[in-house]
């Protein structure tokens, strides 16, 4: 395996996830507050699935970010 090649693969997949995720949630949240279903000082649970299915890895990812 080469290394090198490996970890600049791996940073191009995660900054595409990171990049891809912000914006929906940024959207949604939005979307939440000027239809009056949030109020922007709540804080938002947040999950995501790790799916590998070649290496049979599905792994859930939870978390809270906060509006305010």
């Amino acid at each position: 395996m080469n290394e090198d090649k490996f970890n600049i693969e791996m940073r191009k997949f995660l900054k595409k996830v990171g990049i891809t995720s912000q914006r929906i949630i940024e959207q949604a949240v939005r979307n939440a507050i000027s239809e009056g279903t949030m109020t922007g000082n709540e804080q938002v649970e947040v999950s995501a699935t790790l799916e590998i299915k070649s290496l049979g890895i599905n792994e859930p990812i939870e978390g809270k970010v906060s509006l305010e």
